[in-house]
């Protein structure tokens, strides 16, 4: 087995939730737990849902898990105010200006319909899940190597775009798994989604397990179901998943999940961390091999697929929505980057209260934003006017919309470089300086710090993963390393999935506005009739691509990975 392998079969990494509070009780500091506990103390504490930030020593990235994206007010309200209280900086790492765009006690929500906070310190941390029970949260298995956060849609039982409401069935799922010792022990990182919407918004194509919405005859009578996606995941060896020939019952989901948890704890890689994914096993089996593995391992008869009610992929939910009930609006606010206040945060929540009915909730997406629902018609302008919301209006420009960026090199250990202060300050002025084609409403450009994949590049219309990048430099005999990344193009989900196409490597971060504003001048003169920009990308060939990029006024190609 490899070393972290090791490390989970020396203790049970659920059991380090009862160490934390321990540690919090003695105000051990690091280098006391280090001793105490001893090597894989730091990869077990995954299991809490903490990690330790890459570059502060003596401070943790927490991570609450939010399913299907559905939040109470008094949920959000809590968040952001453990946010406030605890998600903030000492001094000697600048304290409240530690951050030039979002000064001090700022969260982030997640392409996985998370919220993370930064600075946290242990002691604080038995007070800040006292909080979180009190409203029904956690962070438990918000990392480490077993069920993350499940997917859903944000939109879920709103409108007309979901056959059914799945949020139910996402949070039995959730329940099952979350602190269940028998699969909080796999392989590796084990990531659902289930959604009942039609415009598969929770990704399925992309996570080791996808339920959309499927109807099959059963018994002479219609039933809704899910047909099922396995196998699916980014970074290295990035792969679209696989369907599986099975209709899965609402009732059956927890025990069909279970099922191939089960599948993947037996057979999955526990030698190479670098292959150890879900997809790797489905791969390697093939998916009809591995379908049979997981009937065999299942409680219930699954029958064979139905008809599926799958029809596209909806990439936001960004403005002002109708939803079924007549009279009721949900807000979709464009949060660039996806990172707010604290204080913002639970503003929003308490808005959501104030101006909605008492079914009002606060639901976060996979493009990093957050929607405010059942609010009637009458009161939107005013929750509009919410001073919470003067940054976060639904009426964005293409490239703020499409906007997502991960952690990046300021807190995270693999970042190589800067990304959420980059992804907003180049979303507003991208916004300002390309005039995009009348009915292109979003651009999704997406920045991850390094090529782990958590701002997910590889299935946007731009897609960006950091380098360090060696330039030439007049009259400098020596090269400079400055920060810079591979420049991808073309990439989507839906029924015209497609990853992207590295199209440029080791671009300076200097060059890529510039080379930008190339490819869209360009665009807008060969653009067909209703082509979006991913579509225009793929019809043109990469050779041509990179001439165009190298015509801007910057050194698009003269850079070269700085490890190379």
């Amino acid at each position: 087995m490899n070393t972290v392998e090791q490390w989970k079969q020396e203790k049970h990494p659920l059991d380090v939730v009862e160490d934390v509070h321990e540690y919090a009780a003695e105000g051990l500091s690091f280098d006391e737990i280090e001793e105490r506990a001893g090597e894989g103390v730091w990869e077990r504490m995954k299991w809490t849902g903490m990690y330790t930030h890459g570059r502060q020593r003596g401070y943790l990235m927490m991570r609450t898990k939010v399913p299907g994206g559905y939040l109470t007010p008094d949920q959000a309200e809590t968040i952001g105010e453990v946010a406030r209280d605890f998600a903030t900086a000492p001094e000697e790492y600048g304290g409240s200006e530690q951050n030039e765009l979002w000064g001090d006690a700022f969260l982030d929500i997640t392409t996985r319909q998370d919220v993370q906070t930064h600075w946290i310190e242990i002691e604080d941390v038995p007070e800040i899940w006292e909080r979180y029970d009190d409203v029904g949260l956690t962070t438990i298995q918000g990392c480490g190597d077993g069920a993350r956060n499940v997917l859903g849609c944000p939109a879920a039982g709103l409108d007309d775009h979901g056959c059914f409401d799945a949020q139910p069935v996402v949070d039995a799922v959730s329940d099952f798994f979350t602190g269940n010792r028998e699969y909080a022990n796999l392989p590796r990182k084990f990531k659902m989604t289930i959604t009942g919407c039609k415009h598969d918004c929770a990704q399925s194509q992309i996570n080791d397990v996808g339920l959309v919405p499927a109807e099959k005859e059963l018994e002479g009578e219609p039933h809704y179901g899910f047909h099922a996606r396995v196998g699916g995941g980014l970074s290295d060896g990035p792969r679209m998943a696989s369907e599986l020939d099975v209709f899965v019952p609402p009732e059956d989901a927890v025990e069909f999940c279970r099922a191939i948890a089960q599948t993947f704890k037996e057979l999955g890689d526990r030698h190479n961390r670098g292959v150890c994914r879900m997809r790797y096993l489905v791969e390697q089996l093939g998916p009809e091999t591995f379908e049979e593995a997981i009937r065999d391992r299942c409680s219930v008869d699954l029958p064979t697929r139905g008809e599926g009610l799958t029809e596209g992929y909806r990439g936001d939910h960004v403005g002002v929505h109708d939803q079924r009930e007549e009279g009721l609006n949900y807000v979709g606010f464009n949060v660039i980057a996806g990172r707010m206040g604290g204080e913002e945060f639970a503003e929003a929540a308490r808005a959501a209260r104030e101006y909605g009915t008492e079914e009002s909730s606060i639901r976060l997406a996979t493009d990093q934003n957050f929607l405010i629902t059942h609010v009637p018609e009458g009161r939107v302008e005013d929750l509009l006017a919410e001073p919470f919301a003067a940054d976060y209006q639904p009426d964005p420009g293409p490239f703020s919309r499409g906007a997502v960026g991960c952690t990046g090199s300021e807190f995270c250990n693999y970042g190589i470089i800067e990304t959420k202060d980059r992804v907003k300050r180049w979303a507003r002025e991208l916004d300002e300086r390309i005039e995009t084609p009348e009915g292109l409403e979003v651009v999704r450009m997406h920045m991850s710090g390094c090529s782990a994949s958590c701002a997910q590049p590889q299935i946007a219309d731009i897609g960006f993963r950091g380098e360090t990048v060696k330039v030439e430099t007049e009259g400098n005999a020596e090269d400079d390393i400055v920060e810079g990344m591979d420049f991808g193009l073309g990439g989507s989900l839906g029924t015209d999935n497609a990853f992207l196409d590295w199209v440029e490597t080791a671009v300076p971060a200097d060059s890529v506005i510039p080379a930008l504003e190339q490819l869209f001048g360009t665009y807008a003169e060969e653009r067909q009739e209703d082509e979006r920009f991913y579509e225009w990308t793929r019809r043109v060939d990469n050779a041509r691509l990179r001439t165009v990029m190298r015509g801007a006024d910057a050194p698009v190609s003269k850079g070269v990975a700085a490890d190379d």
